[in-house]
């Protein structure tokens, strides 16, 4: 990193001097600032220097654009100024909040939170897209060892997103992350997650006989706890975090300093993990429930338009993690014959790639170009997170093309009443499951055009619709 030094120098020599900066931090390519007075910057000479791409300055901070190797250039930064810093990823200054409508704030918040784990979300969506073709070809045994192995490898983060996430959004929210990670773990504990299972009997059931009918196998203190699956979810972590910061704050304040190094996070956990398993879970239960209820309604009435709206709004609902209250009614219509539901999002996963492939041709940033190859391969094979997450949502527009063209899809697949005969595989190997016992019919013919229509559609919406690639970075 001493290669830096100089370069390092300079920089904090024209942006105005250390006593000019109010914080700095660093995203995958720039560094940050957040200068007192932006006027006194020297950004023509800044720009001139070898090392720096552009100076740009937007939502308040002073953006060096340096590149990849932007970690060391930080580090030589922070070394030569003497700032102070307790992330090198840290994004969430209160003065430097996005602007814009309260979604476009929500995306940003998102895209900040996912973005320490962009390179390895992409890594492991195509080992487990590889993973499923090497067993889909018969070149991997499922009850091998080497299958068992690399199947963990791909799932690891998937799975334990929450205590990911719990991570990089204490750090977003100033909170410590050790308590974020915590929560995260607390929420797929094994012990936890087997209170679902068939084996636990129910106590009883809260709302029996309406839409929010929800059974109880277990209680806090007397309290109804309604369970949900939060394996790879990703609001109910945020949510929780989001408030956890602030009980954390709290106790900081009035705890004595003596004692505030354990007592803090002691206190913190015994409020925020039960709290978010009987509220925030819940909460997120029950819109689910409501979401199937009200889409089953749609479908009766119309099956194209519930198909529109459904897989228009499909990535939205995974993203809040919704779509759980599908599932029960996907899997009752699967016993009961097929189901036509679930069967409605089959285009969604397509479009993702469409748009993506679109931005790895349109984009001339390398380091996008770089996340766009994974995400696309490992969506291919229905591993659609590395797109969502590290290219669509961050960049706006592909998102709002991939679920316009998700939408077309969903239209196409209601109107040719695909169905979904078993709970199968994602992407390519989605196929096989909506293939009738009777053999093929217009349903599957249905579910490979409405495929075909929706990468066609999210490429051609995204290459016109366009996006900044300084959106990303």
């Amino acid at each position: 990193m001493a290669k830096y030094t100089d370069l390092a120098t300079n920089i904090v020599e024209k942006v105005g001097g250390k006593e000019n900066v109010s914080s700095i931090f660093h995203c995958v390519t720039r560094l940050r600032f957040k200068l007192k007075d932006e006027s006194i910057a020297k950004t023509e000479e800044i720009k001139k220097m070898d090392g720096v791409v552009t100076v740009m300055k937007s939502g308040g901070q002073y953006q060096v654009v340096i590149g990849t190797h932007v970690p060391e250039v930080f580090s030589e930064v922070v070394k030569v100024g003497g700032f102070a810093t307790d992330s090198n990823m840290d994004t969430s200054d209160a003065d430097n909040a996005p602007k814009g409508s309260l979604f476009d704030r929500f995306i940003d918040m998102i895209s900040a939170i996912f973005t320490p784990t962009l390179g390895v979300l992409s890594a492991t969506g195509m080992i487990k897209g590889f993973v499923a073709l090497f067993v889909a070809l018969g070149w991997l045994d499922m009850t091998s060892g080497t299958y068992t192995i690399l199947q963990a490898t791909g799932d690891a983060l998937f799975y334990s997103l929450p205590v990911f996430l719990g991570y990089t959004a204490s750090k977003k929210f100033k909170g410590n992350p050790f308590i974020g990670m915590t929560i995260g773990f607390a929420l797929i504990y094994p012990s936890i997650s087997a209170l679902m299972g068939p084996d636990v009997p129910t106590l009883y059931t809260l709302f029996e006989g309406t839409v929010l009918a929800s059974p109880v196998k277990v209680t806090f203190l007397g309290i109804p706890v309604i369970m949900m699956s939060y394996a790879s979810s990703v609001i109910p972590i945020i949510c929780s975090i989001f408030v956890s910061a602030k009980v954390e704050r709290f106790f900081a304040k009035v705890i004595p300093s003596v004692v505030r190094n354990f007592l803090v996070p002691f206190c913190t956990l015994l409020v925020m993990v039960p709290l978010t398993f009987l509220v925030i879970g819940p909460l997120a239960t029950w819109a689910g429930m409501l979401l199937g209820a009200a889409t089953q309604f749609v479908y009766n009435l119309s099956p194209i338009i519930a198909g529109i709206l459904l897989g228009g709004f499909w990535q939205v609902f995974v993203i809040f993690g919704l779509h759980w209250g599908l599932v029960p009614i996907a899997m009752n219509n699967i016993a009961n014959g097929g189901d036509t539901i679930l069967a409605l999002t089959l285009a969604a996963s397509f479009a993702q790639i469409g748009a993506v492939l679109a931005v790895w041709i349109k984009t001339k940033n390398m380091k996008l170009k770089s996340l766009a190859i994974p995400a696309f391969i490992s969506g291919i094979f229905g591993v659609t997170e590395p797109a969502i997450y590290g290219v669509t949502l961050p960049l706006k527009r592909p998102f709002y093309a991939s679920c316009a063209a998700a939408a077309v899809g969903g239209g196409i697949l209601g109107f040719f009443n695909t169905t979904g005969y078993i709970m199968g595989g994602l992407g390519i190997f989605a196929f096989p499951s909506y293939i009738s016992p009777d053999g093929i019919n217009s349903g599957f013919i249905g579910a490979v055009v409405a495929s075909i229509v929706g990468i066609v559609l999210g490429f051609v919406f995204t290459y016109v619709a366009g996006f900044k690639d300084e959106d990303l970075v």
